[in-house]
């Protein structure tokens, strides 16, 4: 499974950080939506890179957004994180709200970076865009 998020982003930045600690086994590889490989992976589906303001998570032929990709990835890790999965009992126009309104604050309140995260050494494979 893989998981595009914003590279420039601090707080995706820190979601992948989080997903990588609660990801022992390494199910997840991720890649910065401002990537040629996030353009290559989202074309199939009709979604632009420059357009996206959340994460995705591709699965197989699926392509998940926003609170879908979120609970999706919370279902990939250690417990007690897929718990969280119970929340798509929430519809989805609810969760997807509360999504959007984080994405459209989460400059101002966690900051953005001048330039994409880099990985360190050690995490380097697990992200197919350098």
């Amino acid at each position: 499974m893989i998981i595009l998020f914003d590279g420039v982003c601090n707080l995706c930045s820190a979601w992948v950080l989080f997903v990588i600690r609660r990801d022992p086994k390494g199910r997840f590889k991720f890649a910065a939506l401002q990537s040629a490989v996030a353009t290559d992976m989202l074309r199939p589906h009709d979604i632009s890179a420059e357009a996206m303001r959340s994460i995705v998570l591709i699965d197989g032929s699926r392509c998940l957004t926003k609170s879908d990709a979120v609970l999706e990835i919370a279902r990939g890790l250690s417990t007690p994180w897929p718990l969280f999965g119970s929340l798509r009992l929430i519809p989805r126009f609810v969760r997807d709200a509360a999504y959007d309104f984080v994405a459209r604050h989460r400059y101002h309140w966690f900051g953005k970076r001048g330039s994409c995260m880099v990985p360190t050494a050690e995490l380097r494979s697990r992200f197919l865009d350098g």
